[in-house]
């Protein structure tokens, strides 16, 4: 038996179950990881609260991302091997390899070997966010040096993994921010500039940041009525990529932005790298040399232990952090 986070109802965080559960051996193409820590996201606390693209079957697990040590391997795993230290690539299926509890079983072709340089905690808090970052910026935007991304939500974790990718190619971050509370938190993380939404506008100062030019990439998880705005700081020919829907409010197409600068919208999904091997071998490549050579170094908020997985959900969802929310195990 081992302590298993999990799910009977669609709800808040007092819905999160610490039960013990019998965890099966892993399939023949799986690993099964004692796990040391997870890391939590945004999409976990949608999928709990029934606003995620994946349905539950109840009890549920969930959980994407952990780090901790192979304690079986399934027949077909020729790579790893009992004993090692490792970490999970975020795989498909939120729920069939969910991640929060003692014992875990996931895909071996997305368990990676990280340097030994990182801690179980910070190993736990690399995968998704640096992953989401590449596949946008690097993979699909093409960010270069000399380039310059403007970033939404900026103290989330994938946000902070976008600073660090976009200075690692040689580009200009700005990160956009509602208040100045965690403006010199972001500056210490990576941005270049930070704009403070609420007293600056947005436009104005992207353009002065960038003398007059705009920003050829946006990289925003929000929508709602400020998409138009970030239309409007966008250079000619530039490229929008949208991968959450964070606003509650309609999100208006502005064409005539659209039409005039030449833009590309495009809707962007972690999945579209996981589900292609040879991007996904890109993504692996460069981030664990970012990682080795330090270019690319999680930012860790706060940590709290397996029982406080409800408080930390709730921490989560009060917005106060700067970077990623690990659980220990």
């Amino acid at each position: 038996m081992a302590r298993i986070v999990r799910i009977h109802a669609y709800g808040d965080a007092s819905v999160l179950k610490l039960e013990d559960v019998d965890v099966p051996a892993p399939a023949a193409d799986e690993v099964q990881i004692d796990v040391k820590a997870f890391g939590l996201n945004r999409a976990e606390v949608m999928f709990r609260n029934h606003a995620y693209l994946q349905e539950a079957e109840f009890p549920s697990r969930l959980g994407y991302e952990a780090a901790g040590v192979v304690v079986a391997v399934g027949a077909d795993v020729s790579d790893l091997q009992v004993g090692d230290a490792v970490s999970v690539i975020p795989p498909l299926d939120i729920a069939r390899w969910g991640t929060y509890g003692e014992v875990a079983n996931v895909p071996a072709h997305l368990t990676v070997k990280h340097p030994q340089t990182l801690s179980f905690v910070q190993a736990a808090a690399c995968w998704m966010q640096y992953v989401t970052a590449w596949g946008a910026l690097v993979e699909q935007a093409k960010l270069t040096q000399g380039d310059t991304v403007l970033v939404t939500a900026a103290s989330s974790s994938v946000a902070l993994a976008a600073f660090q990718i976009a200075r690692s190619v040689g580009a200009t971050a700005i990160g956009v921010t509602r208040t100045r509370a965690k403006k010199q938190a972001l500056l210490d993380a990576g941005a270049t500039h930070v704009i403070v939404s609420d007293e600056e506008n947005l436009v104005e100062r992207v353009m002065q940041l960038t003398d007059g030019k705009g920003a050829r990439v946006v990289f925003d998880p929000i929508g709602g009525p400020g998409f138009e705005a970030l239309t409007q700081s966008m250079a000619q020919g530039g490229i929008l990529l949208e991968y959450g829907a964070l606003s509650a409010e309609p999100t208006p197409f502005p064409l005539f932005t659209v039409l005039g600068k030449c833009l590309t919208l495009k809707g962007y999904l972690y999945a579209e790298i996981v589900a292609d091997p040879a991007a996904l071998a890109r993504a692996k490549a460069f981030i664990l040399d970012g990682l080795a050579s330090g270019a690319l170094a999680p930012v860790i908020a706060k940590t709290f232990a397996l029982d406080e997985v409800q408080e930390a959900h709730r921490f989560l969802e009060a917005n106060q952090q700067v970077g990623k929310i690990v659980v220990t195990v």
